[in-house]
């Protein structure tokens, strides 16, 4: 497995004996890794196989993953083998100091603002601030990551393409 995925055996061993919850970056690879998609890592064993199929998640629902900066509620998981990952995230991160490192991923993300204000982080421009109702798609190799500069946590759609 650490030679599909590029990850350290150490690294393996910790998420498996639940010692580390793997970043969504490490999702990604281990996804990679096992050729499908990261949802399909979330999803309930009951998943769909990718045929005349649909799923639906309702308001509120989504399998949960936390991680230290965002809460993302992973929708219409019971399909495997999707082009496309969609999350519905609270971005709970309040500095881009909260962020050992820029995530990066293979692929392409989309972020559209539900609720309050980001700030977009981005290696090769300057940070940008996003309102409710605004968007961007980018490269998602380019290091990346999202603040909250609301109140509250603000709320994101994000979809993911690898």
């Amino acid at each position: 497995m650490a030679n599909k995925t590029g990850l350290a055996r150490s690294t393996l061993s910790k998420i498996e004996n639940g010692q580390m919850s793997p970043t969504f970056d490490l999702l990604q690879k281990l996804a990679a890794g096992v050729e499908t998609d990261v949802s399909s890592l979330v999803a309930s064993p009951n998943a769909l196989p990718p045929l005349g199929r649909r799923s639906i998640t309702r308001a509120g629902q989504g399998s949960l993953y936390e991680t230290a900066n965002y809460r993302h509620a992973f929708l219409c998981v019971e399909l495997t083998h999707k082009k496309f990952t969609a999350l519905r995230t609270k971005v709970t991160a309040r500095s881009f100091s909260e962020f050992p490192e820029w995530v990066r991923h293979p692929g392409e993300d989309f972020v559209f603002v539900l609720d309050g204000e980001v700030e977009f982080f981005s290696e090769l421009y300057q940070p940008t601030r996003l309102l409710k109702g605004d968007s961007t798609h980018f490269d998602s190799m380019m290091g990346h990551a999202f603040i909250s500069v609301s109140p509250d946590d603000a709320e994101i759609l994000w979809v993911t393409a690898s």
